[in-house]
């Protein structure tokens, strides 16, 4: 066994779809996420050329219900996780196996003026009472 291995996995991409929500027999909340990162680079012939990996995503727990409550198809996502391979009959018992990155922590990304994303932040208007020495900070 080896002791300094690393899993690793950190994504900024957008999300392709809703996350879809559902819950364990024991009643976790469990999120997937379908998230697109994309490349681009010149060709030989100096011509762009452009990839996009999907890349599953699961949550579990309270991360999952925030998840699922504030996360919309298109939004820009920052994932930190791990890589898990998981293995499973499907009805017609078929031995089935995806790996996927069990999401460890996340945080919604927003774009500059969109009022879409601005909704995402449960603390939203609490700043407007607090008082104006935040004003004082140099950054």
């Amino acid at each position: 066994m080896q002791r300094n291995s690393v899993n690793k996995v950190i994504l900024i991409g957008n999300l392709g779809q809703d996350p879809e929500a559902r819950f364990t027999p024991q009643g976790t909340a469990v999120v997937n996420l379908s998230v697109a990162t994309n490349e681009s680079w010149k060709d030989q012939s100096g011509e762009v050329q452009e990839r996009t990996e999907w890349h599953r995503v699961v949550m579990y727990g309270r991360m999952a219900e925030t998840a699922d409550k504030y996360m919309k198809k298109g939004q820009m996502v920052y994932v930190e996780g791990r890589l898990q391979t998981r293995e499973w009959e499907d009805k017609d018992q078929v031995k089935r196996r995806t790996t996927e990155i069990q999401c460890d922590n996340f945080t919604m990304l927003g774009r500059r003026g969109d009022d879409q994303y601005q909704g995402n932040n449960p603390n939203k208007g609490q700043d407007k009472d607090r008082s104006s020495s935040d004003d004082d900070l140099p950054f």
